[in-house]
């Protein structure tokens, strides 16, 4: 009888209603804590696996680096992408010697400027200045981003951007619109970074870019080989009197309070000696530059384009391009229309647009006059350069 009691109390004890609600609530703890636990474990690895699909598709940069800190992970620097350098500019390459301070600071200027300068173009075509990781106009997500097939390596003020629209036209022809300046100032970035930079292409198209300083850059021809010794490279050329002039102007435009023309023109005027420190001048000497480049490439791999005839006859360069691509020749004279206030041809319809396109307004600006002596000297001094780099090309562009 006394163990029926005992037994009683216990079994009333152990199943009261107060009980079973503490026990039902621990049981629910437990796995609210459970839960919560492994929420933890599964949403620590998400950052990374957003953080690495995003830059297979957009970036390819360094991103969602882990910051270790008491064997734990900081989950904003795995969120936030590492900046990577990227230079928007179309500029000289730096002088080993500079005779005077007020040059070295023109020389500098230019640099300066040119950023806001391709800006201003760049929003003068209506076009967006791509960033490292741009997506190309693919939207179904089609195609590959490759290596440059091609390159227009020079000249400034040449007419390398007018070739570029004017090239983008045609369907086989993929390039990036702003300058990569990979081969001469970005190349510590590698190969991938470089590839990324590129629009994407399908079977058949070719990927191009152009930076005009690539050409009177000294390592770039060696850069460009290990790369690809198959690339494709063009050179638009340009009266070098007329170019040094266009390059000067457009200094001046940025800064007029630089030295006039002549002074810099000269280390000394009376005995009328040129200054070839002077990157403007320096440029022009176009048979020096190339003979860096035929160290690395044969002649047939290099095409000179004429910066005159591109706007006398773009139709007639653009047929020489087309055949030194391997493409169908589909850029023709049906393309272009001659803009009287500009005083060169314009698309009648750009890519991807339907009305008619003109360069921006950085292009096409009036030059200063410059005395005819200056102007004299300066054919005389570039003459016995222009002879032997019509020789070394096998072709007269008829500058003398």
């Amino acid at each position: 009888m006394e163990y029926s009691l005992v037994c009683h109390n216990l079994y009333a004890f152990s199943f009261s209603p107060v009980k079973n609600k503490l026990f039902l609530l621990g049981i629910m703890f437990l796995l609210w804590a459970y839960m919560l636990y492994s929420c933890v474990g599964y949403c620590a690895t998400m950052p990374s696996l957003v953080v690495d699909n995003y830059r297979g598709k957009e970036t390819g940069s360094v991103v969602g680096k882990r910051i270790e800190n008491n064997g734990r992970v900081d989950l904003m620097s795995r969120l936030l992408p590492r900046p990577q350098p990227w230079v928007d500019i179309e500029s000289d390459y730096d002088e080993t010697s500079v005779r005077t301070s007020s040059r070295d600071l023109l020389n500098n200027d230019i640099d300066a400027y040119r950023g806001a300068e391709d800006w201003d173009e760049m929003r003068g075509e209506g076009q967006r200045a791509p960033e490292p990781g741009a997506m190309s106009s693919f939207s179904n997500g089609s195609g590959s981003k490759k290596l440059p097939q091609a390159i227009i390596i020079g000249v400034k003020k040449g007419g390398t951007r007018a070739l570029l629209e004017f090239l983008r036209v045609h369907p086989d022809i993929r390039a990036v619109g702003a300058e990569p300046h990979f081969f001469d100032r970005n190349y510590e970035n590698g190969l991938e970074w470089y590839r990324e930079l590129m629009p994407k292409t399908l079977e058949g198209q070719i990927t191009m870019e152009k930076t005009p300083s690539y050409f009177v850059t000294r390592e770039a021809p060696a850069r460009i080989s290990a790369m690809s010794r198959d690339t494709k490279l063009i050179v638009v050329v340009r009266d070098p009197v007329t170019r040094a002039i266009s390059d000067y102007t457009q200094t001046l435009s940025k800064n007029p309070d630089i030295p006039t023309f002549e002074s810099l023109t000269f280390k000394n005027r009376t005995t009328g000696l040129i200054d070839t420190s002077w990157s403007a001048i320096q440029i022009g000497i176009y048979a020096k530059h190339l003979d860096n480049w035929l160290q690395y490439f044969p002649m047939g791999q290099i095409l000179f384009v004429s910066g005159e005839r591109l706007i006398s006859d773009p139709a007639g360069e653009l047929g020489r391009v087309q055949d030194f691509l391997g493409l169908k020749r589909i850029i023709t004279d049906k393309h272009f229309y001659f803009n009287q206030t500009k005083g060169f041809p314009c698309l009648k319809k750009a890519e991807g647009s339907s009305k008619p396109h003109c360069l921006g307004k950085t292009k096409g600006r009036t030059h200063p006059n410059i005395h005819p002596e200056v102007v004299q000297r300066l054919r005389d001094f570039y003459r016995p350069f222009n002879m032997k780099f019509y020789q070394m090309t096998g072709h007269n562009f008829g500058w003398d």
